[in-house]
């Protein structure tokens, strides 16, 4: 099967690279001309623009957006669905919000194209290891390109599915994602807490290594926690400063609009802004309180 891809970042030039190993012909495009090159060097078809991607491409064509969620995403499938015809599919598999897929798909249909939404996990390691895909839209187009998705996942019956209507895959993806903060932050405070217990001297590499075996709390994002631990065991240069993405975000906003109770998620999202403060108003302003009410000592900045 033959696809167009757009956008080849690190996870779109990986995802494109996995296609082309599986035998698909795949045609490619991004704004930076070296990414074209380097992967039509490894059997991908380089386009010189949009509208040059899908003139490459035999009717009904089938392309994958990867590119970064809400304007960019929006000028490329504005763009497609002026330069695609009827019957041809748009597939969006960055990390956008589901309520601008289910806006994308609703004027997507206006004009006869189908439109799904793909959730895409997997990182770095996807293209050895394969995609985990959590698809939304119409079922039929689903069904049509379902080898694209089963040449990305881990295997044909496994990693993938189609989750619902327009929306439902960048739902179930965003949920994913804030799970996943609240993974993380649980394996930093248990690992933060064995590391302060100094008189034990604690190799958490050894600890982390002897969990990813037997344990319940075993995880892949364990085995990275093993990983980090024995390249860097001290964590030297590594700044405590953590980024979200936005999908943590718009899962505890969900929350909020439902009235459904997410406070480990929540919480885990508050630690990450907390990481990037240096001297945080809050917590000087406690300082400042115990000392007012209780004559407590405060620590000043030299």
């Amino acid at each position: 099967m033959e696809l167009g891809m757009i956008g080849l970042g690190r996870m779109g030039g990986n995802m494109a690279l996995r296609l082309i190993q599986k035998g698909h012909r795949v045609v490619v495009f991004d704004p930076v001309a070296k990414s074209i090159e380097e992967l039509a060097k490894q059997g991908a078809v380089g386009a010189s623009s949009i509208p040059n991607l899908t003139s490459q491409l035999t009717s009904p064509r089938t392309v994958w957006v990867m590119v970064p969620a809400g304007e960019p995403t929006d000028n490329v499938t504005s763009t497609l669905a002026n330069t695609l015809s009827p019957g041809d599919t748009i597939i969006d598999g960055g990390n956008s919000n589901y309520k601008d897929s289910m806006r994308r798909a609703s004027n997507a249909k206006k004009k006869g194209l189908f439109f799904l939404d793909a959730g895409t996990s997997g990182g770095i390691w996807g293209l050895k290891e394969g995609y985990c895909l959590m698809i939304g839209g119409d079922k039929k187009a689903f069904k049509h390109v379902e080898p694209i998705f089963q040449s990305l996942a881990p295997a044909k019956d496994k990693g993938y599915g189609y989750v619902g209507p327009s929306g439902a895959g960048h739902f179930v993806k965003m949920v994913h994602n804030g799970t996943e903060y609240a993974l993380m932050q649980s394996y930093a405070e248990g690992f933060e807490l064995m590391e302060a217990k100094k008189e034990f001297d604690l190799d958490l590499a050894q600890v982390a290594e002897i969990w990813r075996y037997g344990s319940v709390v075993r995880s892949w994002l364990l085995d990275m926690t093993a990983l980090a631990l024995k390249e860097n065991p001290k964590l030297k240069s590594i700044q405590a400063f953590v980024e979200d993405s936005g999908e943590g975000r718009w899962t505890v906003q969900e929350s909020i609009d439902l009235g459904i109770p997410l406070p480990v998620i929540a919480l885990s999202l508050q630690a990450r802004f907390r990481s990037r403060q240096e001297q945080p108003f809050g917590a000087r302003l406690l300082a400042a309180l115990r000392n007012k009410f209780g004559g407590h000592a405060v620590k000043k900045i030299e």
